[in-house]
């Protein structure tokens, strides 16, 4: 899938990716959590096809660029190794969740068991579910190190467990949750695994037949550099089989008679006739362009890079590094000292540094058992620098003279 080895993985050529990304010019970006800069490509996919639809038509720039939009599929089916068949493209990855999710079937008695860290849409959904259908909810226990605990899942599952659905890597916190050993018990119990792979997607490798998953779901704008306004969601055929869409229109399920109609075959049941193409295209772009960096490589400069600038604020007095786990994901959260995290991701915003601020909500369950504050999210990728890290942590650094300066 790549076209770079393992031995290269230290020539990645930093220059080529800032001088394709023009955002680097203007801010050093460490937001890519939240939606990271887009490279030069996708920005000529998405504007490039729009200039097209103004010059021929809508309808027609979409038949025109047919072959292109189809291998948007392709290219998703080779980023998650899976068939083509088993790819749905949706407007975000709250929506491919949802639409997989709303599409199963619960009633009294039965059991989800998700992770302590799940995103707060996705627990939002169960607790509505649990409202209609008398499902229940249970957290599976972390370990010792704030991780998701394999063998605690083991010991709750039984006869009455329906789903089990975690976020690999949570929006805060730094933890990776083991997907693959998740994976594991799901299969050897035969019951049916749902992974919110937001987080993951262009940051780490993902293969869903060696995370054992049925259902992954995940976003364009992050780690993948892909245009806001994109998702995607991976069904295992197996599954898609026997599951019928919440809801369906005539992509999804055309009419076979007036009073009849079939579901779609493959996972494109779950999508409505209407699209976005331009930013199809440029998720497309983004799959090819992470695709051909590698993504062990990218998983590599990311841990470099996340690494350097954890260890750097763990050094501060006034710093709180509030990340759970080994091994941690690019996301960096932590509080200073006195300091609203509102204001320091202000003053970093003076200073040129993009950042983010984590609420509670985002988290519910994890947030109210640690009694997280609101926390500073930082989240390098791989085409920032060291010089960039550096200036972050001076800029941290700073806020004591700041301080002193105003006391």
């Amino acid at each position: 899938m790549s076209h770079i080895s393992r031995d290269a993985r230290k020539t990645l050529d930093l220059l080529r990716f800032r001088a394709d990304t023009p955002g680097t010019k203007n801010r050093n970006h460490l937001n890519n959590a939240g939606a990271a800069l887009m490279p030069s490509p996708v920005i000529e996919a998405v504007v490039g096809y729009l200039s097209r639809e103004g010059e021929i038509g809508g309808y027609e720039a979409a038949a025109e660029a047919n072959s292109l939009l189809e291998g948007t599929y392709d290219s998703l089916a080779t980023f998650v190794n899976c068939a083509r068949d088993e790819i749905a493209i949706a407007e975000n990855a709250t929506i491919a969740w949802q639409r997989a999710f709303y599409s199963l079937s619960f009633g009294p008695g039965d059991r989800i068991l998700t992770a302590s860290a799940e995103f707060a849409a996705n627990y939002i959904a169960f607790l509505q579910v649990a409202k209609r259908t008398g499902v229940s909810i249970e957290v599976i226990p972390n370990d010792a190190s704030g991780v998701l605990d394999p063998d605690a899942l083991a010991k709750m599952i039984d006869d009455r467990v329906r789903l089990i659905a975690v976020t690999w890597i949570p929006t805060n916190g730094g933890l990776i949750n083991p997907a693959a050993a998740i994976g594991r018990i799901a299969r050897e119990n035969g019951i049916l695994y749902l992974l919110d792979a937001c987080q993951a997607a262009g940051q780490i490798p993902m293969d869903v037949n060696a995370l054992g998953c049925d259902i992954l779901t995940a976003t364009g704008r992050k780690f993948l550099r892909a245009p806001r306004g994109t998702g995607f969601m991976y069904m295992r055929k197996s599954v898609l089989e026997k599951i019928e869409p919440a809801m369906i229109d005539l992509y999804g399920a055309p009419l076979t008679a007036p009073d009849r109609y079939e579901l779609r075959p493959d996972a494109r049941r779950f999508e409505t006739w209407e699209k976005n193409y331009s930013v199809r295209l440029g998720l497309r772009a983004a799959v090819d362009y992470a695709l051909d960096i590698g993504l062990e490589n990218i998983e590599e400069r990311c841990n470099h890079l996340s690494s350097k600038l954890r260890e750097g604020l763990r050094g501060m007095r006034a710093v709180s590094v509030h990340d759970l786990g080994t091994p941690l994901a690019s996301i960096i959260s932590f509080t200073v000292n006195d300091w609203e995290p509102s204001a320091v991701m202000a003053y970093l915003t003076d200073k040129g540094i993009n950042v983010s601020v984590s609420p509670p909500c985002s988290t519910p369950v994890d947030a109210y058992t640690r009694q997280l504050p609101p926390v500073v999210r930082a989240s390098p990728h791989y085409y920032n620098t060291e010089e960039e890290i550096e200036a972050f942590l001076e800029a941290i650094a700073g806020i004591a003279i700041v301080d002193g300066l105003l006391g």
